[in-house]
């Protein structure tokens, strides 16, 4: 990748938007790095330490990618040349309550965001549009469900999205495509496995898991705790990204994943070993508290990513096995107690 990069980072305030952005100004040779965050529930600017936030090369822009006027000013302004497209609603249990909210950002969001991006990829020099990037980041959800003993997906693998927010992914998916094919506009896209790491919102597992078990709350385990999941370290996937913008092929797929497929029963029992080691209750063993609770609906029984285009064509691999980056992150958090507040969790409506 050329040095002096220009680069837009969509929900850069985010989980994982924050962490590439910590990763790309410490890795890359970065002119301008604009952030674009809507700074609704999930963007939280204090995932951004304040050596990121004094940096000159950094600009914080709040606002929503659906407006188009907005995005294609920024495009303009800070000349970018690299787009990471990482702003969406993820919650899968928010979604099924209210997936309206998940169709706007997700769907229209990009779409708009992808019309700025092509207008302002048009009106460049030829060579300018030669070295243009936009990294379109989505999930392994969009592909459906494994069976226990299915091959893991591969970057051909056909989409079969079996909750609204996987449906929401992959309409984007298949729009960012159209804009590739239709129009010539230089894109690549990313499917990963489950993050986790510090700094992430209590709605999501492992933090919801570590809060409660503090708390003493029980711990609900959807169904019977066997789905599986693949998880990767959030830095590990910020590195893949980086790996994307260096070495990836104009109009490619792309798989990063952990390579560590555990059930979310495994992932909460390791969490209250963890905790019962690092911070005893009077109470004793935490996993008294796991309860299980009705399964919620289209609930995938397994993900899992073949990740060996990654590896020989960008060199990338993870680093950071779910044993160590699992310790990393509830340490974390039991020196930042504040990040577990229990309105930050999301209770599924029951009918």
């Amino acid at each position: 990748m050329s040095a002096g990069r220009n680069i837009l980072v969509t929900g850069g305030c985010g989980f994982i938007g924050a962490n590439f952005i910590r990763a790309a100004l410490r890795s890359l040779t970065v002119t301008r790095l604009v952030n674009l965050d809507a700074l609704t529930y999930a963007g939280r600017p204090e995932n951004l330490p304040a050596e990121i936030v004094s940096d000159p090369r950094y600009v914080f822009a709040r606002g929503d990618i659906n407006d188009a006027p907005l995005t294609l000013s920024l495009l303009r302004a800070h000349a970018i040349d690299t787009v990471i497209h990482l702003a969406a609603e993820s919650h899968v249990d928010r979604a099924i309550d209210n997936p309206a909210p998940f169709v706007r950002t997700n769907v229209a969001g990009t779409v708009a965001l992808l019309e700025s991006a092509l207008a302002h990829w048009r009106s460049q020099s030829a060579a300018a549009r030669k070295n243009f990037r936009f990294a379109h980041i989505s999930t392994d959800e969009v592909y459906g469900a494994l069976t226990a003993d299915g091959q893991p997906f591969s970057e051909s693998s056909p989409y079969a999205p079996a909750n609204p927010y996987a449906a929401s992914k992959a309409a984007a998916d298949h729009f960012a495509w159209s804009f590739h094919k239709t129009h010539g506009l230089p894109l690549m896209v990313s499917h990963c496995g489950n993050n986790y790491g510090p700094r992430q919102l209590p709605e999501k597992l492992i933090p919801r898991m570590i809060g409660d078990a503090l708390a003493g709350r029980p711990l609900t385990v959807y169904g019977d705790g066997a789905n599986m999941r693949d998880w990767i370290y959030v830095d590990d996937y910020a590195a893949g990204l980086l790996a994307l913008l260096a070495g990836g092929r104009n109009g490619g797929r792309y798989h990063f994943g952990g390579g560590r497929e555990l059930s979310n029963l495994q992932v909460t029992r390791e969490i209250c070993a963890l905790l019962d080691e690092l911070s005893p209750s009077a109470e004793g063993d935490r996993q008294r508290l796991i309860r299980f609770v009705a399964d919620r609906p289209g609930h995938d029984f397994r993900y899992a990513m073949n990740t060996t285009k990654a590896r020989t064509e960008l060199g990338w691999v993870p680093r950071v096995d779910f044993a160590a980056g699992l310790r990393l992150t509830v340490a974390w958090y039991l020196r930042h107690p504040e990040r577990l507040h229990a309105a930050d969790r999301y209770q599924r409506q029951t009918r």
